[in-house]
């Protein structure tokens, strides 16, 4: 999940890591008796979202002598499809973002190496989908959720949408934008979130309902928040829509770095509107740097990485002895108990959900 913030954040932190894994890569990666040298760079493949503070990255590189190198893929969707494609001769060491709503396909195609990373025991057990095998390493949790434009709701004197039925009421016509439920990981969720609300046999006239209502559908994540939504970039988005299917964890960003710091944030959240995602990374088969993956792996479930990611990602660290900054608790929304669907359901049915999905909303 990006903003235009984070997106000016994810630049800064793309060109420390070049000029970081430029250095570990300038020399030879061969000895002077002829055999090949461990390399120094350890590559994490991942969506387009991953971000982390440079002085982080200096602290893995400190401890491990590894350097990080990131190869960006798009949504998480396009990134988990590519791992697929290319599986056997990954891009990289270490996969990150990989989510409920997609794990089954990721461990269908035997992506990763099992490798059982430092500190899981401070990892909540409802986290650790995979807990037998570990195949793949929790490292953070979001929920997706319709976000609000507050200006817009308070000058057209609107009620502020709050669950899934009110969505598709008259006075919310074409005010939703989501993402595609084929191509991006946060459509995907909504669309589950529908799912887990109304159940195999009514989702289908939910989202006949919503499309009617004229809901926008676009591709992915970025281009439906900084885009299209009104409410992003501090509440001067360039968009129309003033409701986007985001973060309950979207809010702070908004107000990051702002001073004075708003009594509250110019976005909100639908809070009957969401659906749990878990993300999680892990060590690709064929990569060639297992040691190096192994400690990035590590690193990831590290306090030093889990701390710093609330206010890189805006998502909630996977351990639950990690601090979270006064901003992201301030400005974000808890959601206690949002809807969800089994993993087991999401493996067998995903597919022909998403099939259906499209025939009926792309359409």
């Amino acid at each position: 999940m990006n903003t235009n913030l984070r997106r000016a954040a994810t630049a800064i932190t793309a060109a420390a890591l070049g000029a970081t894994a430029l250095t570990a890569c300038g020399g030879s990666d061969d000895k002077a008796d002829g055999t090949k040298a461990t390399s120094k760079t350890v590559t994490l493949v991942s969506h387009d979202s991953f971000t982390a503070s440079p002085a982080v990255l200096k602290e893995f590189t400190k401890e491990t002598g590894y350097t990080v190198k990131v190869l960006a893929g798009g949504d998480a969707g396009a990134a988990v499809n590519q791992a697929i494609l290319s599986k056997g001769h990954p891009q990289g060491d270490v996969f990150f973002g990989v989510d409920n709503t997609l794990l089954s396909r990721a461990l269908d195609n035997d992506l990763f190496t099992p490798y059982e990373a430092k500190g899981l025991d401070q990892v909540p057990a409802a986290l650790q989908l995979d807990r037998a095998k570990h195949r793949v390493t929790p490292i953070d949790s979001g929920d997706v959720c319709v976000n609000y434009d507050r200006k817009y709701f308070d000058e057209h004197k609107l009620a502020v949408p709050a669950t899934f039925d009110d969505l598709v009421k008259p006075e919310y016509k074409n005010l939703l934008v989501t993402e595609n439920a084929a191509t991006s990981s946060p459509g995907l969720a909504f669309q589950l979130g529908t799912i887990a609300k109304y159940g195999d046999a009514g989702w289908k006239e939910y989202w006949t309902k919503l499309k009617a209502n004229g809901v926008e559908v676009v591709d992915g994540w970025e281009q439906a928040y900084n885009d299209r939504f009104s409410g992003s970039a501090g509440g001067k988005g360039k968009g129309d829509k003033p409701l986007v299917v985001s973060y309950a964890s979207s809010p702070p960003a908004e107000v990051l770095g702002v001073k004075p710091q708003p009594a509250q944030g110019p976005t909100g959240v639908a809070t009957g509107t969401c659906f749990r995602q878990i993300e999680f990374a892990g060590l690709l088969k064929g990569g060639g740097n297992d040691a190096g993956g192994k400690a990035l792996l590590d690193f990831l479930l590290s306090k030093t990485f889990q701390q710093d990611m609330p206010l890189q990602m805006f998502v909630n660290p996977a351990r639950q002895d990690a601090a979270l900054p006064a901003e992201f608790t301030k400005y974000g929304v808890k959601i206690d108990t949002p809807p969800t669907v089994a993993p087991d359901e999401i493996a067998k049915n995903r597919d022909q959900w998403v099939k259906a999905w499209s025939s009926l909303v792309l359409k």
